[in-house]
This record gives C-alpha cells, sequence and structure tokens, in this order.
C-alpha cells in the first residue's frame, strides 16, 4: 500500500521550510483522522495515556521521549524545554502514523535494497555514509563512544559498529572500515528488513541523515 504522506525529500521545491510545513500538517491531519490511537500506539511500540480529555502519545526517538498532545497534535520532549525541529517532527509523525506492527525480522539489509533504494544511493551515500567514513574512518573507536549519547550498542563487525534504535521498531546499524596504506575507510548504514512497514525510502535518508550529524556534532561531548 502506498504511504500516504508527502515526502521529506522534494528535490523540485525550492522552499524546503515551506515543504515541510506542508508536509507537517498533511501527517498532523492523518493522525487526527486515526481511527484507534491505541492500536495505532500497539503497531508503533509507543505509550498511549489519557487523563481526562487530555490524551497523550509518547514516543521514544533517538534516546529521547517525545509527547504528542492530542487532540491538538503538538510534539514536545517530555523533559525538555527545547525546541523540537521540523524534521524531527515530520519523522515522528511518519513513523507512528506509518507503523504496520511488523515484527523485526532480524535480517539486516542495505539502503540500495529498499524500495528505489538504488535510485537515491548516490543521495544517501553522500550525505551519511561518506561523511561517517570522512569523520570516524581514521579513529573507528570513536562510533563507540560517540554512539552511547543515542544509546547506541556495540555490535561485533566491522572495525567498530553501533546498532542505534531510532524508534521502538526502527534499529540503524552503521559500520565503519578503518582504512590502511592500501585501502580506504569504507563504512555503510544497515536496517532492519522490516524498516519500510515503518518508514519510507525518502525518510529512511532523513532520519539516517539526522542520525549521522548528530554522531559527528555530538564527538566532542562524548569523552
Amino acid at each position: 500500500m502506498k504511504n500516504e504522506h508527502v515526502p521529506l525529500i522534494l528535490p523540485e521545491i525550492k522552499g524546503y521550510d515551506q515543504a515541510y510545513e506542508l508536509a507537517y500538517t498533511i501527517a498532523r491531519e492523518k493522525l487526527a483522522t486515526t481511527g484507534d490511537i491505541v492500536e495505532q500506539c500497539y503497531r508503533s511500540a509507543t505509550q498511549y495515556q489519557k487523563i481526562n480529555s487530555q490524551a497523550n502519545i509518547i514516543v521514544r526517538y533517538l534516546n529521547q521521549s517525545y509527547t504528542i498532545s492530542l487532540p491538538d497534535i503538538t510534539i514536545l520532549l517530555s523533559d525538555s524545554s527545547s525546541s523540537v525541529s521540523i524534521k524531527d517532527k515530520l519523522l515522528i509523525l511518519h513513523y507512528f502514523n506509518t507503523a504496520k506492527g511488523t515484527p523485526l525480522s532480524n535480517r539486516l539489509i542495505t539502503f540500495q535494497e529498499l524500495p528505489e533504494g538504488t535510485v537515491y544511493f548516490p543521495t544517501f551515500s553522500k550525505r551519511t555514509i561518506i561523511p561517517l567514513v570522512n569523520y570516524f574512518g581514521n579513529n573507528p573507536q570513536l562510533l563507540f563512544e560517540t554512539g552511547r549519547i543515542l544509546g547506541g550498542q556495540k555490535k561485533d563487525t566491522g572495525d567498530a559498529a553501533i546498532k542505534i534504535i531510532a524508534f521502538p521498531r526502527v534499529p540503524v546499524t552503521i559500520v565503519i572500515w578503518k582504512g590502511d596504506s592500501e585501502l580506504p575507510a569504507t563504512g555503510n548504514i544497515l536496517f532492519d528488513s522490516s524498516i519500510t512497514d515503518y518508514l519510507p525510502t525518502e525518510d529512511i535518508i532523513v532520519l539516517s541523515e539526522t542520525i549521522t550529524w548528530k554522531l559527528i556534532r555530538s564527538s566532542g561531548n562524548s569523552k
């Protein structure tokens, strides 16, 4: 079934802010028409709370809790007054709206194996894999230290690898192979094969880019 929301990547639209706002409006409207919020919470492994007329959905995203308030559909960090970016809001709503409740397959796939993954791969690589390799390729161990900020779990593959639970049912695995005098450093980002039942390919690019730059920008604070 085709995802019924505006994709995050809209290369034909120059006004990205306007595009994100439009996508956010559509995602909020979709959530507002969801018939069974409790069932969708089950499918997305999120928490439903209701106190009198106020209902909340608690979503874990990149090692932090976010609250979607109903019926106004606002999104705030649960334990902080920091603002939430429009990209993060979109990813949170798209994850919740799209979630089908599919169990994890525990079978890892590359980006190229996603729908239209081969088409989007040059963009994906430029925005995610290349920055990760450039930053962590000469010091893969730094990935372990930095990954803890996002709740990363050490994995035994490559010279350094971590699994980050981006959303409750969306694990993302980052692998780095250190270069030497003969071969350059390389890396990859892997996904559970069930990810397309939670996010479309366009959102997976944005999620991966978000993780990439959170890791890079946080590395100075990881020690």
